[in-house]
């Protein structure tokens, strides 16, 4: 396979013969100094079958939406070689953001305390740039930049809010309290719109019955045990 691109902790592959496109679920992890958090912007370390382990959350969490009738790329899964054919969609370097809670950059940036409630949740949108630090960014400069079209902004917005209220009852049954996360969104030629990337524990920040806010990788063993895996 050829591939389009190397990120993080995932690659995007293109089967030339056919034409089919594939994410490749590293093992690799966002933190700091050997310290996993999904909020960092950069490769904290790497665990040992984390990649196969993320990709069979994400696809439970995709199917779940697509019984929500909530458009995503995910057309399957290859378990065993760590990998998702996804449909192919123009995904704009954007993020966007639905928060229940304070918590994380939010906190540091506004000199806020951790865990106020939100209601109705705070939505932001941010650019993807590590050297600028993934800085917030309004419609009117996506539009100007040609990352998106006019109305595709508010779009994406309601279709957030209408996945949090499935995230969030989801992990709620595994005994997760949603504090906030965020997703990469695709577009079709028609304009359509689809979750992109993944739904695992690296787009969200959770909270587990005692209290504590696990990190990704320990989030992700509970979410296993919690589904049968």
């Amino acid at each position: 396979m050829k591939t389009i691109y190397d990120g993080k902790t995932k690659t995007v592959l293109l089967e030339e013969e056919t034409g089919d496109y594939y994410l490749f679920f590293k093992d690799s992890a966002t933190g700091e100094d050997g310290m996993f958090d999904p909020g960092f912007n950069t490769v904290g370390g790497s665990v040992e079958g984390k990649g196969q382990t993320g990709l069979i959350v994400s696809q439970y969490f995709f199917e779940l939406m697509k019984k929500h009738d909530i458009p995503t790329h995910y057309l399957g899964a290859d378990i065993e070689n760590n990998l998702m054919k996804v449909k192919a969609v123009e995904v704009p370097k954007l993020e966007f953001v639905l928060r229940y809670f304070t918590a994380g950059s939010m906190s540091r940036r506004f000199s806020l305390e951790q865990g106020i409630p939100f209601d109705p949740p705070y939505l932001e949108v941010t650019l993807k740039d590590d050297e600028q630090g993934d800085p917030l960014i309004t419609e009117r400069l996506c539009i100007m930049k040609g990352m998106l079209k006019a109305g595709d902004y508010q779009r994406v917005l309601d279709m957030l809010v209408k996945i949090g209220e499935v995230l969030r009852e989801e992990l709620e049954n595994m005994d997760l309290k949603l504090i906030d996360f965020k997703l990469e969104f695709g577009f079709d030629e028609d304009r359509n719109i689809y979750i992109a990337d993944e739904i695992t524990p690296d787009i969200w920040r959770v909270q587990d019955k005692d209290g504590n806010i696990p990190n990704q990788i320990d989030c992700a063993n509970m979410i296993l045990k919690k589904i049968g895996r």
